[in-house]
C-alpha cells in the first residue's frame, strides 16, 4: 500500500471529523492517559492494520497489539489496542472505525464469496465501482480476502464495453484502434453480449473476453468456443448468493460489484479501559479547552 497517499487521505478525513477541535475530548485533562481495545461485534475477516499503524504514528499513539490482514474474527475478539492521550483516542475513534469496519466488510464479503463458488481455477475479482477516493483501501481489502484486484484504474488495460463498440463501430475496429494506439504491455478486454459479438472477439483476438450477464450454462457453452490463449471473464449480476452456481464454468475471473459497493460494515467497538489520572480542580481549567 502507498504509506504516502494513505497518510494524505487520513490527514483529509482527520480534518473531515474533527474541525477545528474536538470539544466534547477537550472537557477532558489533557494530562490523562488510557488504553483503548477494539473488539469484533460480529463474526468476520479483520483487515485495516496499515490504518491502525499509520493513524497512531499521527496522532502520537501506540500501537500495543493488531491482527494482522485476513485473520478470521469472531464476535468478541480483540482487532487491536492503542495506548495514549486519552483525548486523542477519543477524537481519533470514529475515522479509525469508521474505515476499519468499512474494509472488514469488504474482506468478509471478499471470503464469502470465494468460499461460496470453492474454485480455485476461478479468480474471484473486484470492479471499479468503489467509494470515491477509497479505491487503494478498498481494492487492498479485497485482496486481505483472498480475492484478487481487477484494473485499478482506467489507464491499466483498454476495456471495451458496449457504448466503445457504439462509438468505434463494431468489436473489430475498436480492437484494431487499440492495438495501434495501446503499448505492447497494455491489455485488450472486450465485452460481449451475443454470440455474433463473441465470434467477432475471438476473430479480433482480444485479450480477455468478458461474457456480459450470461447464466452458468451460457458461460459453460461460450467458454468452449474460445481458443486456449483468450482469457476469459463473468460478470454482471452475480453475488454472494449465486456465485456457487458458476463453479465449474471454465472462466478464469468472475468480477463482482458487490465486494465494494454494496458491503454491510463488520461491527466493532472501541472501549477505554483506564480511570483519570488528575482529578480536574477550578486550578486546571486553563488545561481544558
Amino acid at each position: 500500500m502507498n504509506k504516502i497517499a494513505l497518510r494524505e487521505q487520513l490527514t483529509a478525513f482527520l480534518h473531515e471529523d474533527i474541525g477545528f477541535g474536538d470539544v466534547s475530548s477537550g472537557l477532558i485533562d489533557q494530562r490523562e492517559t488510557s488504553f483503548a481495545t477494539v473488539t469484533a461485534k460480529m463474526d468476520g475477516v479483520f483487515c485495516g492494520m496499515d490504518v491502525v499503524l499509520e493513524l497512531a504514528q499521527m496522532q502520537r499513539l501506540v500501537v500495543e497489539s493488531c491482527q494482522p490482514d485476513g485473520t478470521v474474527v469472531s464476535i468478541g475478539d480483540e482487532l487491536f489496542t492503542l495506548r495514549g492521550k486519552t483525548r486523542t483516542l477519543l477524537e481519533t475513534e470514529r475515522v479509525l472505525l469508521n474505515l476499519i469496519q468499512h474494509l472488514s466488510g469488504i474482506a468478509t464479503m471478499t471470503r464469502r464469496c470465494v468460499e461460496q463458488l470453492n474454485d480455485p481455477t476461478i479468480a474471484v475479482t473486484d470492479t471499479r465501482k468503489t467509494t470515491p477516493g477509497l479505491r487503494m483501501l478498498e481494492k487492498h481489502a479485497v485482496r486481505s480476502g483472498g480475492g484478487k484486484n481487477h484494473r485499478l484504474r482506467l489507464d491499466d488495460a483498454v476495456m471495451i464495453k458496449d457504448n466503445h463498440i457504439t462509438a468505434l463501430g463494431g468489436i473489430t475496429n475498436a480492437v484494431a484502434r487499440a492495438r495501434m494506439l495501446a503499448g505492447h504491455t497494455t491489455p485488450i478486454e472486450v465485452e460481449v453480449e451475443t454470440l455474433e459479438q463473441l465470434h467477432e472477439a475471438i476473430k479480433a483476438d482480444a485479450d480477455i473476453i468478458m461474457f456480459d450477464n450470461r447464466t452458468p450454462e451460457e458461460l459453460k457453452a461460450w467458454r468452449a468456443l474460445v481458443p486456449s490463449h483468450i482469457k476469459t471473464e463473468a460478470s454482471g449480476g452475480i453475488t454472494v448468493e449465486t456465485i456457487a452456481s458458476y463453479r465449474g464454468t471454465g472462466v478464469d475471473v468472475i468480477s463482482i460489484g458487490q465486494l465494494t459497493h454494496s458491503v454491510t460494515a463488520l461491527d466493532c467497538s472501541l472501549n477505554l479501559v483506564g480511570g483519570i489520572k488528575h482529578a480536574v480542580t477550578r486550578n486546571d481549567a486553563s488545561a481544558i479547552r
